[in-house]
């Protein structure tokens, strides 16, 4: 495999592709380390191969339309569009294409809310390599797949999940698509003429978003908009931000 342009990879040509429909994946990740270990141990099996990465939410999006992977592995800890909404976006104008979330979070109400949004599975970061590749291969084929640590938890999980935490990701849920990208640039730390560049909107429209977002979940000033991300789960915590009030 070599290096194409803008994130795209193609292959070197092995006489195997001649005879080999290969599994095309695109790669979600925001750490080139991590991607780069991905690519190699996917790509090791033969039968995949990595058309593309993306470091940002927005990115993957952008690629996926491009690339029409088979699959996109996704994370969910990425800047300027997370991993759920960029799983939103790409089933919605890639539909052939299925998303297989990678996260370090085992939390019930993400893996609940990455369904919801049309991710076909959700594997958790300590996976080992064969059971990723067999993820893969499973959701292209049309299955759903978890961790299995996950899928025991779900599986045996009779109550409904509780707590405020999971009642801020529903009503993130709630919100549109342009209002979620609005809402994390908002809480990154993005200035409204920074948002307007990004999103190819007027300084205006950005304006109205920010001030239904407040209406809708009853936030009065930037900081409040911030801590709710967070709590979330739009942004991780970890993420540097600046709150302006």
């Amino acid at each position: 495999m070599v290096p194409g342009r803008n994130g795209a990879r193609r292959s070197s040509g092995p006489i195997l592709d001649h005879f080999v429909k290969r599994i095309t994946v695109l790669l979600a990740e925001d750490h080139m380390m991590v991607r780069e270990g991905l690519r190699a141990l996917l790509e090791a099996e033969g039968d995949i191969e990595v058309v593309g990465e993306a470091e940002t939410g927005r990115h993957a999006v952008e690629l996926a339309q491009r690339l029409r992977p088979d699959v996109v592995v996704m994370d969910l800890a990425m800047p300027l569009l997370n991993g759920l909404e960029a799983t939103r976006q790409i089933r919605k104008r890639v539909p052939g294409a299925r998303v297989l979330i990678l996260s370090a979070h085992s939390d019930d109400a993400y893996v609940e809310r990455a369904q919801a949004l049309g991710a076909a599975g959700y594997l958790l970061k300590q996976t080992s390599a064969q059971i990723l590749a067999r993820a893969v291969r499973e959701v292209h084929e049309g299955h759903v797949c978890f961790s299995p640590s996950i899928a025991r938890r779900l599986r045996h999980r009779h109550a409904e999940p509780s707590g405020r935490a999971v009642l801020l990701k529903k009503r993130a849920a709630e919100l549109s698509s342009r209002e979620a990208e609005v809402l994390q640039l908002i809480a990154e730390g993005h200035a409204n003429k920074q948002i307007a560049a990004e999103l190819d909107i007027s300084v205006k429209t950005v304006e109205k978003h920010r001030q239904h977002l407040m209406e809708k979940l009853r936030i009065h000033d930037t900081a409040g908009l911030t801590r709710y991300a967070i709590a979330a789960g739009i942004i991780e915590s970890r993420v540097r931000v600046r709150i302006l009030s």
